[in-house]
């Protein structure tokens, strides 16, 4: 397979939001959880009459499991019918995986159950674009143009007035920048106005009602930021701060505080709190139930296993696992050796450790079945980065900057490097460093929903074949 340039694929609304203020942002962020709520209660009036407390009960869960819903306002109508549909499929298969293992099931008779299976999907849709259509009039029930300016032109600054030009769904308008540098040393297709120096904007803010500041200044000019904020105390302008450290590559940053005191994190783990309980409850359920569908095939392959050459059926390697802690990965044994020492050999094509047998397993990703045990152990996850042998961790962590920050979630049975056609092999180093940079682009982006969309890829890369799996 042809290995291409590395392009960040995954995609973060990128619409200016003012949470507290921005109709239409709450209105979306509410909009689908809502109908997803409202449709059990219309299933339930319709089918029972009535709304029993059981459906009460689960239009708040699945509410409170879609809160807040991620913005579509931007995607393609196709893509949102993808989106909405793959999630759904997900969502649904959870719900009902759960309720069949519980019992729970039994509450809910089966037309409710059936009404509810298609309903949902076609009101979130209906939902959806029916926003898209009422968008402009929310837009304009926010009130007059905000008026923004931008202090200092660097590439956050930039950035932050090419987004706001073009998102059709806010009522700012950026007026330029002010900087004090000379015209000589701006970019010289910046596309916005120099309105001034630093030392104007206090007085171009009162006279122009600007009503948002945005400080794009690097962290070296603190005095400079400090006098410019003593200036606009005399203004009524909201004022936001865009440090130069926007410009590294932040996993997860966000604004918090330690004790009061205000501090922004520059690389933390993206599923933590309320997102590991139900990231481990949904491990562990789904976990069961594909172990109990799959038993009689984990048997077969065992015996092909030990038919096919000898050794053990199940190949155990050290791997790192979550915070770089080593730990036991199991898979179907596909070579002739088991390999896990200081330096490990990546499997080639036409490898000659690799059993007839063993190519089968790994063409179709069957050698990877027995880490369903990791995941119910805890020291996996069903999607997260593919872990690497010790080895090869110890290797590429001396080549690769950031390497290590793949380790600040559990290692994945797949993920989004894998489904995304950098599997196998990675010969080069820029195959790996690649490779690297998708599970950090997976970090930097988690969220259910691309758990979901990884896992339903991962049935249909299974399903259609990869030419690198060797």
């Amino acid at each position: 397979m042809n290995q291409r340039k590395y392009t960040p694929p995954i995609r973060k609304d990128t619409s200016i939001a003012f949470a507290r203020d921005n109709i239409l942002y709450n209105t979306e962020s509410l909009l689908e959880p809502s109908v997803i709520a409202l449709c059990v209660w219309i299933v339930a009036f319709l089918v029972e009459g009535r709304l029993p407390a059981t459906y009460l009960i689960l239009s708040a869960i699945l509410f409170y499991v879609t809160f807040p819903c991620s913005s579509k306002l931007h995607m393609p109508r196709w893509q949102v019918l993808r989106n909405i549909s793959l999630s759904w499929i997900f969502l649904a298969c959870i719900v009902l995986g759960f309720g069949a293992l519980t019992g729970l099931i039994r509450l809910f008779p089966r037309p409710a159950i059936e009404l509810w299976l298609w309903l949902t999907p076609v009101c979130q849709l209906a939902a959806v674009f029916l926003l898209r259509v009422g968008a402009p009039l929310l837009v304009q029930w926010q009130g007059p143009e905000k008026k923004v300016i931008i202090a200092g032109v660097n590439e956050g600054g930039i950035a932050l007035a090419e987004n706001l030009a073009h998102n059709h769904y806010n009522s700012t308008s950026c007026l330029g920048f002010f900087d004090d540098r000379g015209l000589d040393r701006m970019p010289s297709q910046l596309g916005f106005p120099i309105l001034g120096k630093l030392a104007d904007i206090a007085e171009y803010v009162k006279t122009h009602r600007v009503s948002t500041i945005y400080l794009s200044l690097p962290m070296v000019s603190q005095p400079r930021i400090i006098k410019l904020l003593d200036e606009l105390k005399d203004t009524t302008a909201s004022i936001y701060i865009l440090p130069d450290i926007f410009l590294t590559d932040l996993i997860q940053g966000r604004m918090g505080q330690v004790d009061g005191i205000p501090v922004m994190s520059v690389c933390e783990t993206p599923i933590a709190g309320i997102d590991s309980i139900i990231k481990r409850l949904t491990d562990i359920s789904l976990s069961a139930i594909v172990l109990i569908m799959i038993s009689p095939l984990l048997l077969a392959i065992a015996f092909g296993v030990k038919l096919s050459s000898p050794g053990p059926i199940i190949f155990k390697q050290r791997r790192y696992g979550l915070d770089g802690k080593q730990i036991n990965v199991y898979k179907f044994r596909s070579m002739t050796t088991c390999e896990d020492g200081v330096e490990v050999v990546q499997a080639t094509k036409d490898d000659a450790r690799i059993t007839p047998f063993g190519a089968f397993l790994r063409k179709t990703s069957l050698d990877e079945l027995p880490q369903f045990f990791n995941v119910i152990q805890g020291s996996m996850s069903i999607v997260g980065p593919r872990p690497h042998a010790v080895g090869h961790n110890e290797m590429y962590r001396k080549l690769i900057k950031g390497y290590m920050i793949r380790h600040k979630v559990k290692p994945g049975i797949t993920g989004w490097a894998q489904v995304s056609g950098f599997r196998g092999e990675t010969e080069t180093l820029d195959k790996m460093q690649t490779r690297i940079e998708y599970d950090i682009d997976y970090l930097r982006n988690w969220s259910p929903r691309l758990d979901i969309y990884i896992m339903l890829k991962t049935l249909w890369v299974i399903i259609k074949g990869q030419d690198n799996a060797y």
